[in-house]
């Protein structure tokens, strides 16, 4: 199967559309290392992330980024996944991981969780845009999540 990239954006902060809170789901924020290494491997290698394989270099390079900022999401306590984001030129949120570890799949957390990340992210001072992109090797229910969310193609028709 081809992998098809989704590059979506939402350009204001109305534009989110919560979704229901879930009793347990938090963010937390932490500093790089190598939890953030073992989260992606967890939740990436099953959807062939490219941050599932990175080597030793490219972790150091992707840990030091001065403007990444790391989100674990937890439930009831236990680390269920990991987000970050980054700032961009020209006011703009990258969120450049989200997702959550296999057994936490399913449960109804991701909505939630979403929602979270992003009001993070519209959080940073002068946020103009948050953007992403997602793609179909990615779960299936990531894109009609970030749908759901308010967060609108900008690169592939759906």
């Amino acid at each position: 199967m081809e992998e098809i990239v989704t590059q979506l954006e939402m350009t204001a902060a109305d534009q989110l559309n919560p979704a229901p809170l879930v009793d347990g789901v938090a963010l937390r924020t932490i500093r790089p290392g190598p939890l953030i290494r073992e989260l992606h491997l967890r939740i990436g290698t099953p959807y062939r992330w490219p941050s599932a394989s990175r080597g030793d270099e490219e972790w150091d390079r992707w840990l030091a980024a001065p403007h990444r900022e790391y989100r674990l999401i937890e439930y009831q306590g236990e680390v269920a996944g990991a987000a970050d984001f980054e700032a961009q030129p020209g006011n703009d949120v990258e969120i450049t991981t989200f997702g959550l570890v296999p057994e936490f799949v399913g449960k109804g957390l991701g909505g939630c969780a979403l929602t979270l990340v992003v009001a993070d992210a519209w959080a940073l001072p002068g946020t103009r845009r948050v953007w992403l992109h997602t793609s179909t090797l990615d779960h299936p229910n990531a894109l009609p999540n970030y749908l759901r969310r308010g967060f609108r193609s900008f690169s592939h028709p759906l």
